[in-house]
């Protein structure tokens, strides 16, 4: 008999953008939620569902700065014991003046208590914005930090930023945004395809194939 699927527990850390926030704008105050975990779980399903069991955690708070995932991080992400780690974080920071290099601090210390407890880290650059041209560089400034950190320390990082930006402005591509801070469906469905295809998926192979090569006779 072929073993069962070995469970890969994944938490999704983060804000709003984890979370799947929408804001309807002149629409009105409807609000609805479309984490990109969900999208990310159907890649998941579609392509790992006989050889890995996922399970994925979303732990997205709306409004949440950097130093609060960082002050959490033992309870929803450690204490969980997963197996990969997914974080994005940041844009709300740098909303309230925080300086880059702060915040990256912050999530710098959270790629470093993932590999200390043997958890697999993703890093996701933070997206564009659209309407605030002034808030751009710095976005662009804590990216490069988070991917110059990921080059040295050999960590999987996606670039959420410049799958949903218009890469001739910069700004975050209105497709994907209703209020030029928040995605929209599209823009989370992006974010999930985008995570799968960068992050996730390659690691999956990796524990897949070890699987096999494990339980083969």
């Amino acid at each position: 008999m072929r073993p069962a699927p070995s469970l890969v527990r994944v938490v999704a850390l983060g804000d709003s953008l984890t979370a799947g926030f929408q804001s309807f704008g002149l629409f009105g105050n409807t609000e609805t939620s479309t984490p990109y975990t969900d999208f990310l779980l159907g890649h998941v399903r579609r392509d790992f569902a006989s050889s890995v069991s996922v399970e994925i955690i979303n732990k997205g708070v709306i409004g949440e700065l950097s130093e609060q995932m960082l002050a959490r991080f033992d309870l929803d992400v450690i204490r969980l014991s997963p197996k990969v780690v997914i974080i994005l974080g940041g844009s709300n920071d740098l909303g309230w003046g925080i300086a880059p290099q702060e915040v990256f601090s912050n999530l710098r210390e959270m790629y470093e208590l993932s590999l200390r407890n043997e958890i697999v880290p993703i890093a996701c650059t933070v997206p564009s914005i659209l309407g605030f041209d002034a808030a751009i560089p710095l976005r662009i400034t804590l990216n490069k930090l988070i991917q110059e950190r990921c080059r040295k320390s050999e960590i999987r990082c996606v670039d959420l930023f410049t799958a949903t930006a218009d890469l001739a402005t910069g700004r975050l591509d209105s497709r994907y945004s209703a209020d030029g801070l928040h995605l929209n469906t599209e823009g989370y469905r992006k974010m999930g395809d985008t995570v799968y295809e960068e992050g996730l998926c390659p690691i999956l192979r990796a524990i897949a194939a070890h699987g096999s090569s494990t339980g083969s006779s």
